[in-house]
C-alpha cells in the first residue's frame, strides 16, 4: 500500500507541476513559431528587394547603352555634317561650272574673244581648285568600265574601238565628294 502512496504522491506532484511545463513549452513553441515566421517574412522581404534591385540595375544598363548609342550617333552625325559641310554650296555650284566648260569649248575667232576666253578659264580652274580644296573632284568616266554608282547611262554605242561595258563619252560631268557622289555623270557606254 506504501507503494501505492507512493505512486499517488509523485503523480499529484506530477500534475502540478505539470502546468507549468505546458506553459513554458507552450510559450517556447510560440517564441519559435514566431521566430520562424518572422525569419521567413524577413526572407521573403530580402528576395522582394533583390527583385527589385536587380531590375533597377537592368532599367540602369538599358539606360546606359541608349545613352551610349545615342553619344555614339551624334558624334557620327556631327562628324558626317563637317565632312559633307560644302555639299549643299557645291551642288549649287555645279550648274555654274557645266557652263564655263561649255563656254570654255566654243572656240574664239578674233583677239578680243580670246583674251575674253582666258579669263573665263582662269575663273573656272579657281572655281575646280576650290571644289578640290574640299574634297569634291570630277569623276573619271571616258574609257572607264561603266559603274552605276558613278554613272549616269543615257545612251548606248556600237563602237568597235572599245570593249563591252565601257564609257564612250561623257555628256555631263559627274563630281564625288569625298566618297560620297553628289552628281553622277550622263555618259554613253558601249555594248
Amino acid at each position: 500500500m506504501e507503494e501505492k502512496n507512493n505512486l499517488e504522491q509523485e503523480m499529484d506532484s506530477a500534475e502540478g507541476t505539470q502546468p507549468e511545463e505546458v506553459f513554458e513549452e507552450a510559450q517556447e513553441n510560440q517564441a519559435a513559431e514566431a521566430g520562424v515566421e518572422e525569419e521567413n517574412q524577413a526572407e521573403a522581404r530580402i528576395a522582394q528587394l533583390e527583385a527589385k534591385l536587380e531590375e533597377a540595375e537592368n532599367r540602369f544598363l538599358r539606360l546606359q547603352a541608349d545613352f551610349d548609342n545615342f553619344r555614339r550617333r551624334s558624334r557620327l552625325d556631327l562628324e558626317s555634317s563637317a565632312k559633307y559641310r560644302a555639299q549643299s554650296l557645291i551642288s549649287d555650284l555645279l550648274p555654274a561650272i557645266d557652263n564655263f566648260d561649255r563656254a570654255l569649248k566654243m572656240g574664239a575667232d578674233n583677239e578680243h574673244a580670246q583674251s575674253l576666253l582666258q579669263g573665263m578659264e582662269m575663273v573656272y580652274r579657281s572655281l575646280l581648285d576650290a571644289l578640290k580644296k574640299e574634297g569634291a573632284e570630277p569623276i573619271e568616266a571616258v574609257g572607264k568600265e561603266f559603274d552605276p554608282n558613278l554613272h549616269q547611262a543615257v545612251m548606248q554605242d556600237n563602237n568597235e574601238n572599245f570593249g563591252s561595258n565601257i564609257v564612250v563619252e561623257e555628256f555631263q560631268k559627274g563630281y564625288i565628294l569625298k566618297d560620297r557622289v553628289i552628281r553622277p555623270s550622263m555618259v554613253k557606254v558601249n555594248q
